[in-house]
């Protein structure tokens, strides 16, 4: 069985792409404890593992994936914003300019951790201070690193975008399939009929 280490809406929607059979589970670790060391692609892969490692022990015969998702701009790391204020700030600090999106994805089958990140660089719009507020009326932000999503009416904030969109929303679609490939799973084999 797989189990997808996350209670994100979007990864779920995401791995039900294809025909995996899975069930998503809670990880439940405290990502507060696990420091940030200046490099994000190093952090997020840390965090997806520790996510990983702490399903692996409740259940050694599953393929776990995890995931997790980090904004990183001038030198500052934007995880999930901890009230409005905060995601409102984050906004600010990103309107104009181009920041990484990086995405830590771990894969786990019979006790062996297979880790990888992706980044996805966005450039957003100049936003104003009454777009700021407008966005976070309509789109729920707490759950999301750096306070906003791409996706349906989310994008508006986005010009321009190099990478892979599904990594921005939390899964790398091809990074989760390189990983897959290690443990010999192909995603190829797991296409769904839904167009």
């Amino acid at each position: 069985m797989f189990i997808l280490g996350s209670c994100s809406p979007r990864r779920k929607e995401i791995l039900s792409y294809f025909s995996l059979p899975f069930v998503q589970i809670d990880p439940s670790i405290d990502e507060s404890a696990i420091l940030f060391g200046g490099n994000p692609q190093k952090y997020c892969q840390t965090l997806a593992y520790e996510k990983a490692l702490s399903l692996a022990k409740k259940h050694p015969n599953d393929i776990i994936i995890t995931a997790d998702t980090v904004v990183f701009a001038n030198h500052t790391l934007y995880t999930k914003p901890k009230d409005e204020q905060e995601a409102h700030t984050m906004l600010q600090q990103l309107s104009g300019t181009e920041h990484s999106v990086f995405t830590g994805v771990c894969v786990v089958d019979q006790n062996h951790f297979h880790t990888q990140a992706e980044e996805t660089k966005i450039l957003f719009h100049l936003l104003t201070e009454k777009q700021i507020e407008a966005y976070h009326r309509h789109f729920y932000f707490l759950d999301k690193a750096g306070g906003y999503a791409i996706q349906k009416s989310g994008s508006i904030i986005v010009k321009h975008m190099t990478g892979c969109p599904y990594n921005v929303m939390g899964l790398p679609i091809n990074t989760l399939r390189e990983l897959l490939l290690k443990i010999g799973i192909d995603l190829w084999d797991y296409l769904s009929n839904e167009a």
